[in-house]
């Protein structure tokens, strides 16, 4: 039985992650910050085949931890960056564990030996930090998709521009390491959406779709998305899940980092769905799927699908 390495594999997105693996017959090491806090993993604990699921206490910045977790993994997973939208030390909470974290994750998967594949979940803002807004070279109506140079704004969200550093390290990672003995493959999903295995309540996924549901806005800057009904890019967790299942089983992709995402709609819209009621208008495609759904075999849910489930 093969060890699939899931680190952040209780959030999110990380739980659909195991569930998938765990479903495909893997053996499944799961990472936690704090084995104490039961809550945050207990979820795992009922899903399919979970007694080949063994949770390990690891701080990303810790390397004799990092090193035991990835022994004996044939696949790792790294999605262990929570997307936090109020920080209130960027350096500590943001920037630290996610570069410092890859960065020591790449160092150390080099000692990993009988490692085939790892693939990094990094975010749409490895390619726009400005997301859900367009890059400045882009209008509405444009599209982006991986051919386009990736956009960094210092004015954007502490949260995107650690996502794009950690993904610049990993891209020059790889051309500083031409003769790795596995492959490397980057998953940079848009809005995730859909509905939550645990009943954690620090997912900010799930708090945005809350938002975006009953019309709140905490801060200025989700009231711009009401006062612009902004487009926004969706994806369903569940096609995340399966995104990364495929980037770590197919071969022959080093290098590559797929855009993940399906249709987006105006911040109207997605409140009427999210209400079980028909959008009035239609959506349109900024983020392309073309590679993943060509190179990955995925076929995308439209929007309503996660939106709908979550509503549920």
């Amino acid at each position: 039985m093969k060890i699939a390495g899931i680190i952040g594999g209780s959030g999110f997105i990380g739980s659909y992650n195991v569930k998938k693996f765990l479903e495909e017959g893997y053996k499944v090491k799961v990472s936690t910050t704090d084995l104490s806090k039961k809550d945050k993993y207990n979820h795992l604990n009922q899903l399919p085949n979970s007694e080949n699921l063994v949770i390990f206490e690891l701080d990303v910045e810790n390397k004799p931890q990092l090193e035991n977790f990835l022994e004996g993994c044939s696949i790792v997973v790294h999605g262990g960056t929570p997307f936090q939208l109020d920080v209130k030390d960027p350096k500590t909470e943001l920037f630290d564990p996610t570069i410092k974290g890859t960065e020591n994750f790449l160092e150390l998967v080099q000692k990993t030996s009988g490692l085939e594949k790892v693939v990094f979940i990094a975010s749409v803002a490895a390619c726009n930090t400005s997301f859900p807004l367009l890059p400045p070279h882009k209008s509405e109506g444009d599209q982006i998709s991986e051919e386009d140079p990736p956009f960094m704004s210092e004015e954007g969200h502490p949260y995107a521009q650690a996502k794009f550093i950690a993904n610049q390290t990993v891209e020059k990672f790889i051309m500083d390491h031409p003769n790795l003995d596995f492959e490397i493959t980057t998953v940079s999903p848009v809005g995730v959406m859909g509905k939550a295995l645990s009943k954690r309540e620090d997912s900010t996924s799930m708090g945005l779709q809350f938002l975006f549901k009953n019309k709140i806005a905490p801060n200025p800057f989700i009231q711009m998305f009401f006062d612009n009904d902004i487009y926004f890019a969706i994806v369903d967790v569940e096609d995340v899940a399966v995104c990364v299942y495929k980037a770590a089983t197919t071969n022959g992709i080093h290098g590559k980092n797929y855009l993940i995402s399906s249709e987006s709609y105006k911040v109207s819209d997605i409140n009427l769905m999210l209400n079980n009621k028909e959008p009035e208008g239609k959506p349109i495609i900024v983020y392309r799927n073309d590679l993943a759904r060509k190179e990955l075999g995925i076929n995308f849910n439209p929007a309503k699908v996660p939106l709908n489930r979550f509503s549920e």
